[in-house]
């Protein structure tokens, strides 16, 4: 994959989650059961330095294991990291920055 990313997390069963930053298509990935199913978060470049955190997807298959918690982190610690702004356009990602309240997150949002 041109121009990507990964970070290791791991689940409730100690199963390590990659999460691919893909900066071409503009997506984080998180491939599951081989490479067959993946669950992504899309964004957007909507300036110079902010995007649009615009959708989180996770296959029904795989929902409720908080899959998306780790493209939503992924996705955060990237506009960090990048000391981007941040639209949250995504229902998902207002979630997780309202359960997971890091200062640096807030200094990040468009409120």
């Amino acid at each position: 994959m041109a121009q990507a990313a990964q970070a290791n997390v791991f689940d409730a069963n100690n199963s390590q989650i990659q999460v691919e930053h893909d900066k071409k298509r503009r997506q984080f990935v998180i491939r599951l059961n081989g490479s067959h199913d993946r669950a992504v978060l899309l964004y957007e470049y909507v300036g110079k330095k902010t995007v649009d955190l615009q959708h989180t997807e996770v296959p029904d298959a795989y929902r409720g294991r908080g899959i998306a918690k780790h493209l939503a982190k992924a996705a955060m610690d990237f506009v960090v990291e990048e000391d981007l702004k941040a639209h949250l356009t995504c229902w998902y990602i207002q979630k997780y920055v309202k359960e997971n309240p890091q200062p640096q997150y807030f200094e990040h949002i468009y409120q």
